[in-house]
């Protein structure tokens, strides 16, 4: 086989999302953290890595969490990696509650505990964040914590 040759059985990688793309999905994403902001505290450049977007939300109430106080807890976070955004919602392993209201086209994206990993931002995908949301901060509500 001639050194520049692919095999035919092989499939050619999809293209990574371009930046321009992504930092349409970043504005998207983060629109819809914006009316979360009367709950929660806003913290930027958290992220120490330059050039990254990154947006978190974040309840400063001082809160007690498994018999273990806690500054802080988190609510929801943007970071823009190298080819998709990060979404990350930490409500998800704090209530069960709240993982069984998500949709399963967003639960494909979940690539970690609470990471979701959005490189196109679909209608399906976009209901299902802010469901996840609404379930979220009412969650936080009830408990407290925001």
């Amino acid at each position: 086989m001639p050194r520049n040759a692919v095999p035919k059985n092989t499939k050619p990688k999809a293209a990574a999302p371009k930046a321009a793309s992504l930092d349409a999905v970043f504005d998207d994403l983060l629109a819809l953290l914006v009316p979360y902001t009367r709950q929660f505290s806003v913290a930027k450049g958290r992220v120490l890595v330059r050039g990254k977007r990154d947006y978190h939300l974040i309840s400063t109430k001082e809160v007690t969490v498994d018999g273990r106080k806690r500054d802080e807890m988190w609510f929801a976070s943007l970071i823009a990696q190298k080819g998709y955004i990060g979404f990350y919602f930490p409500p998800m392993n704090n209530s069960p509650s709240v993982k069984k209201v998500m949709a399963p086209e967003l639960l494909r994206l979940l690539k970690g505990k609470s990471c979701f990993q959005v490189k196109e931002l679909t209608p399906e995908v976009k209901a299902g964040i802010q469901d996840a949301l609404k379930a979220g901060a009412d969650c936080y509500k009830a408990k407290g914590w925001a």
